[in-house]
């Protein structure tokens, strides 16, 4: 793999976000506003360059949906949300076949999302939240800071780095990095602001944010029930009541009311049912599970 930018990082102690009194609290300003301050040794055009090669490699080491039907929606879904973002480059939207429970985000705008949670999402709006909260990662660069963070990693290595534990890289990529496996997974800070980015994300589309934590609640439960099903690296911020009890402090808080949210579409149960069809020919969805619309906030 080409070495893109043949310098050292050395180690960096980055004092933890704070998100008190930020611009990043106030919805009103989404696009309007910074949200990728700190510590980053990438240039934006470099981070574009190095996501463009490691979108590449994921492509060829695992198996992309080839349905353009289905790939149109979730990119139109997905450019939806990054209308009513904070990020300034252009993003693209891929779907894996497997039925590991994940999306992950590359740098430069390249957000790859696992059959798995697409079956798993009960309606658009929870699709949409998942969606929501790897645009935060994006808008907010945090992979590249957090490359920016680890200690004398050559920027050659990088592309192996931030590849690390995708479900389908061949054996001699996982052998060749000598990175510690904390580097393979965003902090817990840089979690917590993709949720509270992707929230108001979600928001400002339209879509009820209650979906957020109607997603964290039905992966927990699918994870209790079959262990391992959800992706490391999707839960590398634990499901824990405090992550849910902080989302819907967000909700209440932060959001401005709404009388209306989209919660489901007809062309999202159209392409749900489609996708079944491509992956389970004789399996069908259950179509009769009603959607309810939760009471808004007063």
């Amino acid at each position: 793999m080409r070495n893109f930018f043949a310098v050292a990082i050395v180690l960096v102690v980055a004092p933890a976000i704070s998100l008190a009194g930020d611009v990043r609290k106030d919805p009103s300003e989404i696009g309007h506003r910074k949200v990728d301050k700190g510590l980053n040794f990438y240039t934006i055009e470099q981070e574009i360059a190095l996501g463009k090669q490691l979108a590449r490699e994921v492509e060829k080491e695992t198996k992309i949906l080839d349905d353009p039907t289905v790939a149109e929606y979730v990119n139109r879904l997905g450019q939806n949300l990054v209308r009513n973002s904070d990020i300034t480059f252009p993003v693209d939207f891929k779907i894996i076949e497997s039925d590991e429970i994940n999306a992950f985000t590359l740098p430069g705008g390249h957000i790859f999302v696992n059959t798995g949670l697409m079956k798993l999402s009960a309606n658009e709006a929870e699709l949409a939240s998942a969606i929501a909260h790897e645009l935060g990662h994006s808008a907010a660069r945090h992979a590249t800071r957090q490359a920016s963070r680890s200690k004398l990693i050559n920027m050659g290595t990088v592309p192996l780095v931030l590849l690390g534990g995708v479900t389908g890289l061949a054996a001699r990529q996982i052998a060749s990095m000598a990175v510690p496996m904390a580097f393979l997974k965003f902090s817990r800070e840089f979690e917590t602001e993709a949720d509270l980015l992707g929230l108001e994300y979600l928001w400002k589309s339209g879509f009820d944010p209650n979906a957020t934590i109607d997603l964290f609640e039905s992966m927990e439960s699918t994870e209790r029930r079959q262990p391992g099903s959800v992706a490391k690296l999707f839960r590398s911020h634990p499901l824990t009541p405090d992550r849910i009890e902080k989302t819907q402090k967000n909700i209440d808080t932060l959001l401005p009311h709404r009388e209306q949210y989209v919660v489901n579409t007809s062309e999202y149960e159209e392409v749900r049912t489609r996708l079944y069809d491509i992956l389970q020919p004789q399996s069908v969805p259950d179509s009769d599970t009603p959607v309810l619309r939760r009471a808004a906030k007063q």
